[in-house]
Formats: C-alpha cells, structure tokens, sequence
C-alpha cells in the first residue's frame, strides 16, 4: 500500500479532494447501472466511452478481477476527476504500472460530437457507471461520502477510479 501513497498524493495536487487505496473485490458491479444510462442518460451511445461501446458489467467484473489495488478519487462539481484519474494512469503507467487503468466519471465532454474513432484516446476514458459499476454501493463500501442530490443548491459528490497493478 505504501507503495502507492504517491498517487494519493499526486491526485490532491491535481485537485481531488480525497483519494484513498481500495481493494477492487469492493467495486460493486450491476447490470441496472447500464439500463440507468440507456434511459436516463443523454449521453447514450453519443460516446465512445459511453454503452452501448463501454465495457459490460461482466467484462469489467472480469478486468477488476485482474487487479489488486485501486485509487478511489473523490471530488464535487468543480473538480475534474476525468483529467485527474488520466494524468494518474499515466504516471502509473511511467512508473511501471503498465496495466494501470483510469474510469471517470458523467461521460467524455472532450468532442462536441463523437467520431468513429476517438480524437482524445489519450485522455477518454469510460465512467465508472458506463462499465456496469454502481458507485453508490461501491463509495458506500469503502467509506466515502455520497448522497443522492435532490436540488441544484446541493453538493455533489464526483468519483473516479484508477486500477493499478
């Protein structure tokens, strides 16, 4: 674990306003987190990093099961967790770490329109949920602060994930 207390580090430097070292057994996957981004979400097959083009429940259960380690990154609305847990995976990956992994969080706002390939592939990674996994259950799990926002005036609560190994 001490091993990883850099990445702690670098995502508060980066911004995040928390960030702790989880076991990837307590992310929590389900196949109703796609169905909420199929009927709840507009940004539905608008992305690459969005289903239906994102990884499935049972294929990001199987991923997670390759790791043993991973950075649970929390923010609010001013933070962007999505260029934290990216410039994260990278120094990772510089460091060694080359099956290091970063899932954001809301879908990829880098392009007004998605192409049929990606033009940001160095920056576009899919949300957590888009993968199938339910962060509610997975913050919970670990400790973290989360709520459910029933107004506008309301704190919100962001979180991204990056799996190191």
């Amino acid at each position: 674990m001490e091993k990883y207390s850099k990445y702690i580090k670098s995502a508060k430097k980066l911004g995040a306003m928390e960030a702790k070292i989880i076991s990837p057994r307590t992310v929590v996957t389900a196949e109703w987190v796609r169905m909420k981004c199929q009927f709840g979400c507009g940004g539905y097959a608008r992305s690459l990093t969005c289903p239906p083009y994102s990884p499935t429940p049972a294929q990001t259960k199987k991923m997670l099961a390759e790791y043993r380690h991973a950075l649970l990154v929390h923010g609010n609305k001013y933070t962007d967790v999505r260029a934290i847990v990216t410039a994260l995976e990278r120094e990772a990956f510089l460091d060694g770490y080359w099956k290091a992994f970063a899932m954001a969080s809301g879908p990829c706002e880098y392009c007004k329109a998605c192409g049929v390939t990606c033009r940001h592939p160095e920056k576009a990674r899919p949300s957590m949920e888009a993968c199938g996994i339910d962060v509610f259950s997975t913050v919970r799990a670990n400790g973290c602060p989360i709520k459910v926002v029933t107004s506008r005036r309301q704190q919100t609560d962001y979180y991204g994930l990056l799996l190191l190994e």
